[in-house]
């Protein structure tokens, strides 16, 4: 089991963004942090960059479900998608997989919402 899950759409890295972060409402995530790598490397570095973004998003009833669980589960959180420009018109879409990084916590509660989450990741991905 890999640690993301993953798929490459042939649509422009904007098209793509909006449509993931669309995709992402219907599963009931909210995006509360968003970093352009490109940017940043820009900025920072003065490193021109592919297009990258990684977008934090949260579900908040499964966040606080896991919460009530175990307090330190929060290092985990929120779930990274990441977008990736690999040329024009073709843009990869990878998500965190919860289930793969929550099974080294090993608590059966907590193991069964990443499954959850998991599920709602992919059907993002699947609806691009």
């Amino acid at each position: 089991m890999e640690f993301y899950n993953s798929k490459t759409v042939p649509h422009s890295f904007e098209d793509t963004l909006v449509k993931v972060q669309e995709e992402l409402k219907k599963e009931g995530f909210g995006i509360i942090t968003e970093i352009n790598v490109t940017d940043v490397f820009k900025n920072k570095l003065n490193i021109d960059f592919m297009k990258y973004r990684i977008l934090g998003a949260c579900n908040p009833v499964f966040a606080h479900r896991a919460l009530l669980i175990d307090e330190k589960v929060g290092v985990m959180l929120p779930c990274n998608v990441i977008l990736v420009e690999k040329e024009v018109n073709l843009t990869e879409v990878s998500t965190i997989n919860p289930a793969k990084s929550m099974s080294t916590i090993n608590i059966t509660q907590l193991t069964e919402i990443a499954e959850e989450i998991n599920t709602k990741l992919m059907n993002v991905l699947e609806k691009l």
